[in-house]
């Protein structure tokens, strides 16, 4: 692999004059930005994604931990409205860091579980997970376009790697958390013993304090530079989230944002506790759930790396969606639970298949978003958080009052509405732009 391709190139050399004196310096490596916010996120959410995991068999008096998880992303959704004017007023650095607190308090609660400690760190974390994903999502384009700039490379291939790398190390916090979890709860029953769980979410506080210290070693990014609209009024900033909505571009995009949140609840609501429980057991929940991570992880690198445009976007996304309808129509009309090896072997496949589907969401829903939408960045990170949070709380609450059939066809249908508008979306653009060069 080239140089050119990686996206590793040195910068040039800037000249900066001033007065009488001039000095030479390098500009920001913004390709170390994006390490840097890729492992801080790999030791935040390798802690909470395994916590998440857990909260159903961990914290079972009267459903306190789902009905905390329900919380958190309703908390989620509302707070994503305005999660865009929090990240234009800190910046986006800023507003990563604050965005760890959240995660911290969370993982803390789970050290005393009580309803008192829970349900408000839950509601706070809703509100920091809404702050921390639109700068993330933010930083990250910013980091690509100005590494674009400056090393005079192709600015959707850069927006690609740098979601690539992310979404890859992201994916493998799946594969990290879970293992922790096996090494250190080895009774399955009931999520271990009270001093096993102690120990699990204090190793968790301790990763997560290291990828908040990492956080803190970010260059500032310059949202000015990168022409996004600075309002200089509340009401302004409150209308940059509104009007989004009424164009025809993100109108177009929201199934797919909604079908994205479906589809990662399903895993955590659904797959765990309806398919791998019963093939398997509780002892195997974790195992099925780092092979999902690797496949979303080595998914995510791949998708990344082989980004270039909107036709390559179209292209792997339509293959993403062939293998999630491809799972859903078996799980529908030919899937049953089967004794000894196969039966074991068959979630784990399903598992792999719906990873690498969910590391094609990620990747390319994010450097779709970099791409098409160069001056509201965090508006549109922000409206993408609120439509895949209210998916994902619906499924939490869907998820005990119905069945794993009308689930799987839920999904179904949103998914075929979904790639239709996008598929349409990618038609209008072509279109638009041909017209824009006759």
């Amino acid at each position: 692999m080239d140089l050119e391709d990686s996206g590793e190139e040195v910068a040039p050399l800037v000249v900066v004059v001033d007065g009488s004196s001039s000095e030479i310096r390098r500009p920001a490596n913004h390709a170390r930005d994006a390490h840097i916010l890729s492992f801080a996120f790999l030791f935040i959410f390798s802690a909470y994604g395994a916590a998440q995991n857990l909260q159903s068999t961990v914290n079972t008096e009267q459903g306190l931990g789902t009905t905390s998880m329900g919380i958190l992303y309703l908390s989620f959704t509302f707070f994503s409205v305005f999660a865009s004017v929090v990240v234009r007023w800190l910046g986006s650095k800023k507003a990563l860091v604050l965005g760890t607190t959240g995660y911290l308090l969370f993982i803390a609660s789970n050290l005393k579980p009580l309803w008192y400690t829970m349900v408000p760190a839950s509601f706070y974390l809703g509100f920091t997970a809404s702050i921390i994903w639109v700068g993330q999502g933010t930083y990250i384009t910013s980091a690509a376009r100005h590494h674009a700039k400056d090393c005079k490379l192709h600015e959707g291939t850069v927006i690609g790697n740098f979601n690539g790398e992310f979404w890859g190390f992201f994916a493998s916090t799946q594969v990290i958390g879970n293992l922790i979890s096996l090494l250190l709860l080895q009774d399955g029953n009931e999520g271990g013993s009270p001093t096993g769980t102690g120990l699990l979410f204090t190793v968790f506080l301790g990763c997560m304090l290291f990828g908040a210290i990492l956080m803190c070693f970010l260059s500032k990014r310059d949202e000015k530079a990168d022409g996004l609209l600075s309002h200089t009024s509340i009401g302004h900033l409150l209308k940059s989230v509104v009007v989004p909505l009424l164009e025809t571009r993100i109108q177009l995009i929201i199934p797919l944002m909604v079908y994205s949140g479906l589809q990662q609840a399903f895993v955590w609501a659904e797959f765990t506790k309806k398919i791998v429980k019963p093939a398997i057991g509780m002892s195997g929940v974790g195992g099925a759930m780092a092979v999902y991570g690797a496949a979303d992880a080595i998914s995510s690198l791949l998708a990344g790396r082989y980004t270039s445009g909107l036709s390559s976007v179209t292209t792997i996304v339509s293959v993403g969606s062939f293998l999630q309808i491809s799972v859903l129509l078996w799980l529908l009309f030919g899937y049953s639970f089967s004794p000894g090896v196969l039966g074991s072997v068959l979630p784990l496949l399903i598992g792999a298949i719906w990873g690498v589907g969910d590391g094609v969401f990620n990747t390319q829903l994010n450097a779709l978003f970099g791409m098409l939408f160069k001056r509201d960045t965090e508006t549109v990170f922000a409206q993408f958080k609120v439509w895949q949070s209210a998916a994902i709380a619906v499924v939490f609450f869907l998820s005990p009052a119905i069945g794993l059939e009308a689930m799987v066809i839920v999904l179904i249908v949103a998914l075929f509405i979904a790639i239709s508008a996008f598929l349409f979306l990618t038609l209008h653009i072509e279109k638009s732009s041909t017209e824009l060069h006759e």
